[in-house]
């Protein structure tokens, strides 16, 4: 095995020593991805792979298929005789996972095996506090380092204000500004991004990711649109993939984020005040809305909480108890939530129905 090539793509001791399980077949790491096949990097190079027949059977979800930053176990070294075949996904140390986009409640893998999550959103149109908590719930939970970053720093008239205000939900993750006009920041940046480390770049479309990437690698690789006049630019990254940088970091690369629904986050964490004064609430399952003696309110009250912050904390809560769920389980849950059960729905919807004959 050449140990070099794949130490510098983030080999790590556990991941070589997991391969040693699997008899016959050889480590790679899952450089980028596409709807029906993978492209890796083997100890010879860059080959394309599929995962086998067998693997797709047995798989219970779209999770549990290849994502860039995987390390994989496959068939051969080359593709001279076909695209080597994927048996075998690694245990993953991290991964940054939501609910696929739309209705479906499909587990997506966005990067995996990352050191570092970089949370981008830029200072003008893109700037939201309550997605900005989604992203760090998530990040959280996906065991890699969140750092907020925050883009078009030449385009914001009040950047003092927004970084006072992100401060109070950042949950004391680092923060840096950064200008697609200027170098300013992307020096900070590369201080993330050591030898052998792997970092993702994850934001809604347009906040500069493919620009920001670029600058770190030092030449125009990635597909990027100029920003128009009403700043509404696109990102044009429409699969992921996972590049080396002049240094030797590693950094993933993934499509704009129209929508981020949560499938797992740690609000532990991300709403770490809230946690805090939690503690102190008469009840241990205390619901932070009407009970007596919640510290939460109280803090709310005394204007120590904002309410707008516990509300985010408790949409994110209510997502999160209903995750898992298929769509009949759902449906139930929302019932029990608003009426108790579902007689006492018929109930209340008789009574509705009454009310109106009369």
């Amino acid at each position: 095995m050449n140990k070099n090539r794949l130490a510098a793509y983030g080999l790590h001791d556990c991941f070589a020593q997991e391969a040693t399980l699997f008899e016959g077949l050889y480590l790679a790491r899952v450089i980028e991805q596409h709807r029906d096949f993978y492209q890796v990097i083997t100890e010879r190079g860059e080959i394309l792979a599929e995962v086998s027949g067998r693997f797709m059977y047995n798989a219970m979800n779209t999770a549990d298929f290849p994502a860039v930053g995987d390390w994989v176990m496959i068939d051969r070294l080359d593709d001279h005789s076909g695209n080597a075949i994927i048996h075998q996904v690694l245990h993953r140390q991290s991964a940054f996972e939501r609910k696929a986009a739309g209705t479906s409640l499909a587990v997506q893998i966005v990067a995996a095996n990352i050191d570092v999550v970089f949370i981008c959103m830029s200072l003008n149109d893109d700037f939201n506090l309550r997605r900005l908590e989604r992203y760090l719930a998530i990040a959280f939970n996906s065991m890699a380092t969140p750092v907020i970053v925050l883009t078009k720093a030449d385009l914001c008239v009040d950047l003092d204000r927004k970084l006072q205000i992100i401060a109070d939900v950042s949950a004391g993750t680092d923060v840096v500004v950064c200008s697609i006009m200027t170098e300013n920041g992307y020096q900070d940046i590369l201080a993330y991004i050591t030898k052998g480390k792997t970092v993702a770049f994850i934001g809604s479309s347009g906040v500069g990711k493919s620009t920001l990437i670029n600058r770190l690698l030092g030449r125009e690789l990635l597909a990027t649109r100029e920003v128009r006049d009403d700043d509404r630019g696109r990102h044009t990254t429409t699969s992921r993939q996972l590049l080396m940088l002049p240094d030797g970091g590693l950094v993933i690369d993934t499509p704009g984020m129209r929508e981020l629904q949560i499938e797992s986050g740690d609000l532990s964490q991300a709403f770490d005040e809230i946690t805090e004064l939690a503690q102190k609430c008469r009840f241990k399952d205390c619901s932070h809305s009407t009970e007596p003696g919640c510290a939460v309110q109280k803090a709310i009250e005394t204007g120590l909480l904002r309410q707008d912050r516990l509300n985010s904390y408790q949409k994110l809560q209510r997502e999160l108890d209903y995750d898992g769920l298929n769509f009949r389980q759902l449906e139930q849950e929302k019932i029990k939530k608003m009426f108790g059960s579902k007689g006492e729905m018929k109930q209340a919807m008789r009574r509705v129905k009454n009310k109106k004959e009369r």
